[in-house]
């Protein structure tokens, strides 16, 4: 559809349009299109980490560790709330980098019975090169678009998520 400047939404759209005149299908005009954006990034994102051998689960915890600076170290619970998983998918994530050299266990210096992991080089290095690669794409995805519709997308897609990051945050869950 895209002969006209028109995308699949607004074929979709038209369509409900149609059928269902007494309907406001507006909102699909904007959530179509996050919807269907986010499931190309998700495509992207899990090819650029094909590259460099790693899941889109391990690049987010060896960035997590990445991101805290030297000695890029946590205790698997700081792990899990950042990343909003449960105790046991953690520790079966912290098994499998840990087979891979990418990260290390060690007592907590300052309680014993804690754990720490900590990014080794290996996963620092790999980590690194992932996200320089994650970025090339993403400066790729957002190329048809300049600096300051890149702000206004920022702010529009901020005003969308945080009411909704909120009403998440006052939600009792079990990964939490």
């Amino acid at each position: 559809m895209t002969a006209h400047g028109m995308d699949e939404v607004d074929g979709i759209v038209s369509a409900w349009r149609r059928e269902r005149p007494d309907l406001d299908t507006s909102p699909m005009s904007v959530l179509s299109r996050a919807s269907r954006l986010a499931r190309h990034l998700d495509l992207r994102r899990r090819t650029v980490f094909a590259d460099h051998d790693l899941e889109p689960w391990e690049f987010d915890v060896l960035a997590c560790l990445r991101r805290l600076g030297p000695p890029y170290a946590a205790t698997p619970g700081q792990i899990l709330a950042e990343l909003l998983v449960s105790s046991g998918t953690m520790t079966n994530r912290i098994d499998r980098l840990e087979s891979r050299g990418l990260v290390a266990r060690s007592p907590s210096a300052r309680d014993r019975r804690a754990i720490v992991v900590t990014l080794t080089p290996s996963g620092r290095g790999l980590v690194d090169e992932a996200l320089a690669a994650l970025l090339a794409c993403e400066e790729e995805i957002l190329s048809p678009i300049d600096d300051a519709d890149r702000d206004e997308a920022t702010r529009l897609l901020r005003a969308l998520l945080l009411p909704l990051e909120s009403a998440d945050a006052a939600r009792p869950s079990k990964t939490r």
